[in-house]
């Protein structure tokens, strides 16, 4: 049976270092998996959209569509956003199977990117007076920003140091979590954006805050295509389960 399409999506964003991000990921995924159909989507801003990824995948003979949600929580896009262009589309393509995978969350390889992501910026994990200040989008959603919480604590694990977590759209902001993390003793501050990419969003926290180092984003770590690879297969193989039992 021919693989399922793989359509990673993407927020979108204004910022065109955004989509290059994502275009650059979902290359190195293509080039990892040739057996593959891999292709990229965006919610917004930016293009092609998911309709029309979807649209083209179901022109060109697919049966069946894994849909790997690039999103760092599961807030309004995830929940009710995607969900509703994929249902739109099983109206437009009956004979496209489409399911949409789980989103990054807070996976493990994430953390461990994030963390390299730190240390590129010179930080000893042995050093007790490091700060770390997690900046994440922010959601309306008080559970998903608590899930973001998280983040700090399994950044820190094995290590010396402090971490507080702030939210480039809400509170706490960056300031914040800064002048938190110098009451506890930190004298070496580094602001970890839990972003897949740069945008306008990394730029107003980096304004903000020019007297601190700023980590770069997650972007185009390795183990991003490693976790984009789990979920396509977990995904297909409840495409399989359906399949079996239909």
């Amino acid at each position: 049976m021919r693989p399922a399409a793989l359509i990673a999506v993407a927020h979108g964003s204004r910022d065109p270092r955004s989509a290059a991000t994502v275009s650059t990921v979902v290359a190195d995924l293509a080039a990892r998996h040739p057996d593959l159909d891999v292709r990229s989507a965006f919610l917004d801003l930016s293009t092609p959209s998911v309709d029309q990824v979807v649209d083209a995948v179901a022109a060109q003979g697919h049966t069946r569509a894994v849909v790997v949600p690039l999103l760092l929580g599961s807030a309004y896009h995830a929940r009710v956003d995607l969900p509703g262009l994929l249902d739109r589309a099983r109206v437009r393509h009956p004979r496209l199977r489409i399911v949409q995978a789980d989103v990054f969350g807070t996976d493990s390889r994430l953390i461990t990117a994030l963390r390299d992501r730190v240390l590129e910026t010179g930080a000893d994990p042995t050093d007790s007076r490091i700060g770390i200040a997690v900046a994440a989008v922010g959601s309306s959603s008080v559970t998903a920003n608590d899930r973001t919480l998280r983040v700090g604590r399994l950044l820190a694990a094995g290590t010396p140091w402090h971490t507080s977590v702030c939210f480039a759209t809400t509170d706490p902001s960056l300031p914040q979590a800064i002048s938190r993390l110098r009451t506890q003793g930190c004298d070496h501050i580094v602001t970890a954006p839990w972003f897949l990419a740069p945008g306008l969003l990394t730029d107003r926290l980096i304004a903000g805050t020019p007297d601190v180092i700023h980590a770069a984003p997650i972007g185009n770590h390795p183990l991003v295509g490693d976790v984009i690879t789990e979920r396509y297969y977990a995904a297909a193989r409840l495409l399989d389960i359906r399949s079996a039992a239909a």
